[in-house]
């Protein structure tokens, strides 16, 4: 049982990073960050090979790369179908087919919004801490513009309270409501 739980950690991991940089690459392009920024490379090299030749069956609609959303939820699909195979599969002899597919989608879109989530709390948590430390850091502006779809709404309404702006803290807990929402949709997840 160990080396289950190792093999799932490492498979959980590897997807998670994939599943992250696609994210971040469609929340790049949603937001138009120029290619040449300095996290541009890694995004797209980490990426291309699946992205690419999703491209030709998956267009970009509304200024949103559909074909990178759509690898990620791919992923997520494949992760959880092994997953599965792995822990239920060995031991009892598997589900079938069908039932598997029909178990494994709505996990797999779960997986994708937490994924969303956990990005943007990252972002966002990452844009604080360097605001403060070094806001002149040259990932400091692909931050600002990343999360400043999310922030300026809430900066409308929120007021600056000493110069501190708590638009921060109340989307950070807006995502927490979110997840816990989620997890309330999706027990287990």
């Amino acid at each position: 049982m160990l080396l289950i739980d190792i093999l799932r950690l490492l498979l959980e991991t590897a997807a998670s990073l994939l599943t992250f940089c696609l994210l971040l690459r469609a929340l790049m392009q949603w937001v138009r960050i120029h290619p040449s920024n300095p996290l541009s490379p890694f995004i797209f090299s980490m990426t291309d090979w699946l992205v690419k030749p999703l491209r030709k069956g998956v267009p970009g609609y509304g200024g949103i790369d559909w074909a990178s959303i759509f690898a990620a939820f791919v992923v997520s699909f494949v992760l959880h179908i092994v997953l599965v195979l792995i822990t239920v599969g060995l031991s009892t002899g598997g589900p079938g087919v069908g039932s598997l597919i029909t178990l494994t989608i709505p996990i797999a879109i779960f997986w994708v919004l937490r994924n969303v989530a956990y990005l943007l709390m990252g972002i966002v948590l990452i844009q604080v801490i360097l605001s403060w430390v070094n806001p002149f850091s040259p990932i400091a502006s692909i931050l600002n513009e990343l999360s400043r779809p999310f922030l300026e709404p809430l900066r409308r309404v929120l007021p600056t309270i000493g110069n501190v702006d708590l638009s921060p803290l109340a989307f950070l807990l807006i995502l927490q409501i979110i997840m816990m929402v989620l997890q309330s949709l999706m027990p287990g997840f």
